[in-house]
């Protein structure tokens, strides 16, 4: 008797979403998509097509004009989204540590606590050697490096990147 794996279940659900701006850009119209879990999906499309847009529906930093997205129970928590802007969007005056840091701080969990995710995650990106460096000493491969190592500090149940890989070089080696 052969069994076939049950479908994964639903992480996230957008129904006939619409996102209008108060400007009047409509900026999506209509988004149907359900993503399950050990999902891989990406949104592909010329600039301007709502790609971004539809990523902040999803991790809730926007609301939809119209329509519905439902979330798992699952990604009710606050570590259970991790976001990677276009940009790294790092505290200029923090450390490579302190950058990471952020989110686990944000939780209240403690720095002595928090090392040994954030060596997991420095050592993951390559820039365990840049744990004291200041984003104004790095370049901006390594400043993208950095937003994606606080994303992944928190284990996400589901992450969302916005164009992550834009500023790395080729050379880039991720231990994932």
């Amino acid at each position: 008797m052969t069994t076939t794996p049950a479908a994964a279940a639903p992480l996230i659900q957008l129904d006939n979403v619409h996102k209008q701006f108060a400007n009047g850009t409509l900026a999506l119209r209509g988004m149907s998509i359900t993503i399950g879990e050990h999902a891989f999906v990406s949104f592909v499309g010329p600039s301007g097509c709502g790609k971004s847009t539809a990523l902040r529906l999803i991790a809730g930093l926007t609301e939809p004009s119209a329509g519905q997205i439902i979330r798992h129970a699952s990604l009710t928590h606050d570590n259970s989204i991790g976001f990677v802007f276009q940009e790294p969007t790092l505290m200029p005056w923090a450390t490579v540590t302190d950058n990471i840091y952020l989110p686990l701080r944000v939780q209240g969990i403690k720095r002595r606590q928090a090392k040994p995710a954030i060596d997991e995650v420095l050592d993951m990106v390559g820039l365990g050697a840049f744990r004291d460096a200041y984003p104004r000493e790095l370049s901006g491969g390594m400043k993208m490096r950095v937003s994606i190592a606080r994303a992944l500090v928190t284990q996400p149940k589901l992450l969302l990147m916005d164009e992550p890989f834009a500023a790395l070089d080729e050379m880039t080696r991720f231990k994932l």
